[in-house]
């Protein structure tokens, strides 16, 4: 399935307008959430093809929303992507343990971004 719309779930304003701004300049359609609950509202707005997702947030973190989400029938097809600055493996294992697809580490390589999610394609 290709990937058009990307919902970015961040609470960083700064790493949404990077993020935005990288891949609205590739030609996905991005949309933005700052914390779970938006994240949730905003997929019951319209079914992204990708989400990228940080994992340190406030309320529910990263791996608990996307431990929901993958659970959940409604949207588990949606493919994730962590996109945080756990740079450990533990981290990276455990967030593919949650049904994350991939595993970038921030401060973002954008080619290396692009490369995963066009993979996932």
């Amino acid at each position: 399935m290709p990937i058009h719309k990307i919902l970015v779930v961040d609470d960083s304003k700064t790493e949404l307008l990077v993020l935005s701004d990288l891949l609205t300049k590739n030609g996905y359609t991005v949309r933005t959430a700052e914390n779970a609950d938006e994240a949730f509202r905003r997929l019951g707005e319209e079914k992204p093809d990708l989400i990228l997702m940080d994992v340190v947030m406030p309320g529910q973190n990263g791996f608990q929303l996307t431990r929901a989400i993958t659970r959940d029938p409604q949207y588990s097809s949606i493919p994730i992507v962590m996109c945080t600055s756990k740079n450990l493996e533990t981290d990276r294992v455990w967030g593919m343990r949650q049904g994350a697809r991939d595993y970038v580490t921030k401060p973002v390589n954008g080619e290396e971004l692009l490369s995963k999610i066009r993979a996932l394609a």
